[in-house]
């Protein structure tokens, strides 16, 4: 356990130092990692900022709201994002963050939006003083050896460093809860309260590591707590880009999910990473048995009616359709906290299987036509085809004069001879071997040789 919690300042340490406080000699890689955050990579013109605050809940709706004001370029769209988060944090505890976001607002949005200094000191003075209660309290229960009194102390501490900020504490205090649990209940309900904190960390190494726990428990793991585990493993999974795993945990969840898990995920994003990272990994048959004919996905497809037609009209190598609903998405996808940095890459991945799909059934195929197919200038799906043929991923050549891409299938006629003949081989091989092996016992060579040498 000391080692897990030592672990605490590899990953997104900015975000933790801004939580809880670190390195000082470090400042100026928070400042460029803010300045590389803050670069607007999407317009969010088409955002609607309170429907989509409104499906989470806690502090993943006010970091959330914080993330789509730093990486969005409408400047209404920020404000909007930034004043729902001022609102939000007024519900809270964590002064540290009532004051970043004041910073980001820059007196912006008036007079009632700037920093609430009294506000802020009476929440401070509220935590002191349930600080000094909560270490007393655990200081009776460990003189007294009052196990379950213990766990829950650190667990009201855990409690109290999240809801001010303090991820790094929050996370230890969770982490030793686990030496005084009794029972199966309290493993799972630990689990979980590390899972929470390490996924809004990033940590996702931990992440993996307490899904793992909390499913050995798996005889008194409820519905909706396999649903939260299934989403928590596919998070781990998306961060490291093993995109097949992650498909396969959101298609996995179950429908009783709901919004039970909206302090981490929403039934929407459960549809969303899962139906692109299928499309991105899985072959035909595998999105149609996985995805498609899923009865329990398609609950959860059912809400983002874009990724389910996308699907469908990918299936039907309706690819140009396809390929419209995803660019539709994307400025949307790219404010997302948990997909932002894989959808260029999940989209390079479903466009490179469209490409390769259209061209599967045919000797050749005019690139006019295909272009057209692909929204596309033949020049850069030229382009395109030549990166997938040195990839070895479409057995063709291009005819860049003609513009005519030919497949070179294999002579099937041809293969086909070769394996009866080697067939022929082989069985003419065995056959032989058979009938030496039944002379030798015909002739009792083998008796014969064992007196020889007087082993008889």
């Amino acid at each position: 356990m000391e080692g897990e919690e030592d672990t605490m300042g590899t990953a997104r340490g900015s975000a933790m130092w801004s939580n809880g406080g670190g390195p000082g000699d470090d400042e100026e890689v928070v400042e460029a990692e803010q300045q590389k955050q803050q670069r607007p990579i999407a317009s969010g013109d088409h955002m609607d900022v309170e429907a989509y605050a409104g499906l989470y809940s806690g502090r993943t709706r006010i970091v959330r709201l914080m993330f789509i004001a730093d990486r969005c370029g409408n400047p209404s769209t920020q404000m909007e994002a930034l004043r729902m988060a001022y609102d939000e944090i007024k519900k809270g505890e964590d002064t540290q963050l009532h004051r970043e976001v004041v910073k980001k607002i820059d007196g912006r949005l008036g007079p009632g939006y700037e920093l609430d200094h009294v506000w802020a000191d009476a929440v401070d003075r509220r935590a002191e003083q349930r600080k000094e209660k909560l270490e007393s309290e655990l200081n009776s229960s460990k003189t007294n050896l009052i196990k379950e009194s213990i766990r829950m102390g650190y667990n009201d501490f855990g409690d109290f460093h999240y809801a001010h900020g303090m991820l790094g504490d929050a996370f230890k205090s969770f982490v030793r809860t686990r030496d005084y649990c009794t029972n199966s209940k309290h493993i799972i309900q630990t689990c979980l309260n590390v899972i929470l904190v390490s996924i809004e960390m990033g940590q996702f190494m931990h992440v993996t590591n307490y899904v793992s726990k909390a499913e050995q428990a798996s005889e008194v793991l409820e519905p909706v707590t396999v649903a939260k585990l299934k989403c928590a493993a596919g998070l781990a999974h998306l961060e490291a880009k093993k995109y097949k795993l992650a498909a396969r945990k959101f298609l996995e969840t179950g429908i009783e999910l709901g919004n039970q898990y909206s302090e981490v995920i929403a039934a929407q994003d459960v549809a969303t990473y899962g139906g692109l990272c299928a499309l991105a990994s899985f072959d035909r048959t595998e999105l149609k048995n996985k995805v498609i004919d899923n009865i329990n996905f398609r609950n959860f497809l059912e809400l983002v009616p874009e990724v389910r037609e996308l699907i469908h009209d990918f299936y039907a190598s309706r690819y140009a359709t396809c390929l419209e609903y995803l660019e539709n998405l994307k400025e949307t996808l790219l404010l997302d906290i948990h997909l932002h940095d894989h959808v260029e890459t999940l989209y390079t991945l479903i466009r490179h299987k469209a490409i390769i799909q259209y061209t599967h059934p045919f000797i050749s195929v005019d690139l006019h036509t295909m272009a057209d197919a692909f929204k596309t200038s033949v020049s850069g799906l030229e382009k395109e085809l030549e990166a997938l043929i040195t990839d070895d991923q479409i057995q063709a050549r291009i005819d860049s004069h003609n513009k005519i891409l030919y497949a070179r299938h294999a002579d099937q006629r041809n293969a086909t001879f070769q394996r009866v003949l080697q067939t022929g081989v082989d069985f003419d091989k065995d056959v032989k071997a058979m009938l030496l092996r039944a002379n030798l016992f015909k002739h009792e060579h083998n008796a014969k040789a064992t007196r020889k040498f007087g082993f008889i």
